[in-house]
């Protein structure tokens, strides 16, 4: 569609999370006439896991495919003025920057300006205070010498200021999800910072967008009831926002998906507590007031929304060292499959007890028949054709984690007839929790870099 800038920004979604396909970015960075790109990549965990990363190699722990999606959009983006946002810097901005850096010098992009926020990690400022959980109950002493990392969650304040200095692309580690995107609106209408209506609105804008395919219908198929056209080749979402805040939700013309008022009303209420007043570094958003209405073939015109002053503390996610999981899986086939693979469960159930495997959880799955639904839960359905059994359990060491997998592979010769197709893994397990900082101990702070000739 053709769209007129004056007035208006248009920020297009790269990525949803650290796995995400990159051609639908690249679809976007050619043909999608954008002002802004933002690629979205970390869960709660994600950061926890790429301070692993760096603890093993200070060089490392920012987004291991940063280099894979900028060598793919970066010279679209640079032909086409398109700036870059995004939180691949993980555990690592600075780091992120520099491998950027490098890479658009090799791409022959001299005068690129990188700039990396930094300031989300509160991992001293935690330890030296026994915060209370938000999501569970207990504190940080709970976790005496397990904790691997903490971040709080960054504004956009930091990126605005990137963006005011010329930054071309801003890499940042842990930030609100919607902040990513309610930046450059920041930026480029001069909003205020205590604009809670505007904060509140480009905030609505910036739910829609970060889970990127979602909201052009990605995880909103289901043939039969909401079909989705082309969904191999989905494309992701671009809004053209307004100085009001209202805003235009569409994608590439001829791109794969579907965006209309369901696919935008599943993404509006994606993970949030309470749509009255959905807290984030910025602002308190009040979703309630949202008007979806459709403006043109896939395209949904976004408007109202509203905001409250911000919350007068941070989120913090903590990741921790949380065990070791073992798993196994293996498959039978034909007459009795289902018989089987209940021997085969209670085989390695008995096997773990006689060889003192300690669990302190331990899952005994057949999947397809009781690994999601369980008990007056189950549906009643015909013998199935073919069982493949999971066995998963959360242990204290790695070496009883292995024998997990260990007990499941023996049934190739000492269990049931037929077994086939046996896995085995054995992994440490990081989990995450969150608390709530003083905003006066995080201290965000932007560094740039010129890429050289």
């Amino acid at each position: 569609m053709e769209v007129s800038h004056a007035g208006r920004i248009r920020i297009g979604a790269g990525a949803g999370f650290s796995g995400d396909r990159i051609e639908p970015a690249v679809e976007l960075a050619e043909r999608g006439a954008l002002d802004y790109l933002v690629f979205e990549c970390l869960a709660e965990r994600t950061i926890a896991l790429a301070q692993l990363e760096r603890l093993r190699d200070p060089d490392a722990g920012y987004d291991p495919r940063l280099e894979d999606r900028f060598r793919a959009v970066l010279p679209a983006c640079r032909a086409g003025g398109v700036k870059i946002i995004t939180n691949m810097g993980a555990a690592h901005p600075a780091g992120a920057a520099r491998a950027l850096v490098a890479l658009a010098r090799d791409l022959g992009f001299a005068g690129l300006k990188v700039a990396a926020v930094e300031g989300d990690d509160v991992l001293a400022q935690v330890l030296e205070r026994d915060l209370a959980f938000v999501d569970r109950p207990g504190r940080i002493s709970d976790l005496d010498g397990r904790i691997v990392s903490a971040n709080a969650y960054l504004g956009a304040g930091p990126i605005v200021e990137a963006l005011a200095v010329g930054a071309d692309v801003v890499i940042t580690g842990r930030v609100g999800d919607p902040a990513l995107f309610l930046a450059p609106m920041i930026h480029r209408f001069g909003w205020a910072m205590d604009d809670w209506t505007r904060l509140g609105r480009g905030t609505v804008i910036g739910h829609l967008l970060e889970c990127a395919g979602q909201v052009s219908g990605g995880y909103f198929a289901d043939p039969g009831w909401k079909d989705v056209a082309d969904l191999a080749r989905l494309g992701f979402p671009f809004a053209d926002v307004e100085a009001s805040g209202d805003a235009v939700i569409g994608k590439v013309e001829g791109s794969g998906g579907r965006i209309d008022v369901r696919t935008c009303k599943e993404q509006l209420l994606y993970e949030v507590h309470d749509p009255a007043a959905y807290l984030q570094p910025d602002v308190t958003a009040d979703f309630t007031g949202v008007c979806l209405a459709p403006a043109g073939p896939d395209q949904i015109a976004v408007s109202g929304g509203a905001g409250r002053p911000r919350p007068t503390a941070l989120k913090a996610t903590i990741g921790y060292r949380d065990g070791f999981i073992g798993e196994g899986q293996i498959s039978y086939a034909g007459p009795g499959a289902l018989a089987r693979a209940r021997l085969a469960l209670e085989v390695v159930a008995a096997r773990l007890k006689l060889t003192g495997v300690v669990t302190s959880e331990l899952r005994l799955d057949i999947i397809g028949v009781d690994a999601v639904r369980r008990g007056a839960a189950q549906i009643e359905a015909p013998e199935p054709a073919e069982a493949r059994i999971r066995v998963a359990g959360r242990c204290e060491t790695l070496k009883d984690a292995v024998r997990i997998g260990q007990e499941v592979e023996s049934l190739w010769l000492n269990g049931p007839a037929g077994g086939g197709g046996a896995t085995r893994t054995a992994r440490e397990v990081i989990a995450a929790a969150s608390v709530l900082i003083d905003r006066s101990l995080v201290r965000p702070c932007v560094s740039c870099q010129v890429v050289g000739s």
